[in-house]
């Protein structure tokens, strides 16, 4: 009663076809995709220094610590 044979999955596999189409099933594995490669893409930004990041990216990290430095002056 534990697992599932193949035969249970082709079943289930058939009744998805079915339900939702080949076309819906394939578009939602490739918006799927592409937001894994973004999530892995945003992943790899963030953890390269400062000094590889571009330009606007460098120009915000500079406005977040001056303005920490005028938080901690206000204090």
């Amino acid at each position: 009663m534990g697992s599932f044979s193949i035969w249970h999955w082709l079943v289930v596999l058939v009744i998805v076809l079915l339900v939702f189409g080949t076309k819906r099933l394939t578009s939602g594995a490739k918006d799927l995709g592409s937001a894994v490669k973004e999530f892995k893409k945003g992943m790899r930004d963030e953890d390269k220094p400062a000094a590889q990041l571009g330009d606007g990216s460098r120009d915000a990290d500079k406005s977040r610590e001056t303005q920490a430095e005028h938080d901690r002056d206000t204090r």
